[in-house]
């Protein structure tokens, strides 16, 4: 179980990673504005929120590449907040900004949480 714990943790991190990229550099080009449903002159104008909310993905993707690589139990303490944190902005974005984000972001991370506390260490 531990290791199908870490290949979801990694699939996260993965999955923030790609969200930064969207949100922080294509966010005016066109699979930025498939993401959003913008038009060109929203896309534009909602870029540096965009690129704001890709940066936090960033940090979020750091946190559980750092929880992959520490010796634990710090590893498993920093996998367990940090998909606490991805949860939680799933949830929220999902009930506030489009309910994609729950099955995108939030779901991902649930599963990811629940494998890593039953895997435990």
């Amino acid at each position: 179980m531990h290791v199908t714990a870490q290949i979801l943790v990694g699939l996260v991190a993965a999955l923030h990673t790609y969200f930064l990229v969207l949100e922080m550099f294509l966010w005016e080009k066109k699979p930025g504005r498939d993401l959003s449903g913008f038009d060109a002159e929203l896309a534009r104008a909602t870029a540096p929120l965009a690129a704001n909310q890709g940066l936090y993905n960033g940090f979020l993707a750091a946190g559980l590449v750092w929880g992959l690589i520490a010796a634990d139990p710090t590893g498993f303490r920093v996998q367990v907040f940090f998909l606490a944190c991805v949860v939680i902005a799933g949830v929220y974005g999902g009930l506030t900004a489009n309910r994609r984000i729950l099955a995108a972001q939030a779901l991902p991370g649930a599963l990811a949480l629940a494998a890593v506390l039953v895997a435990g260490r």
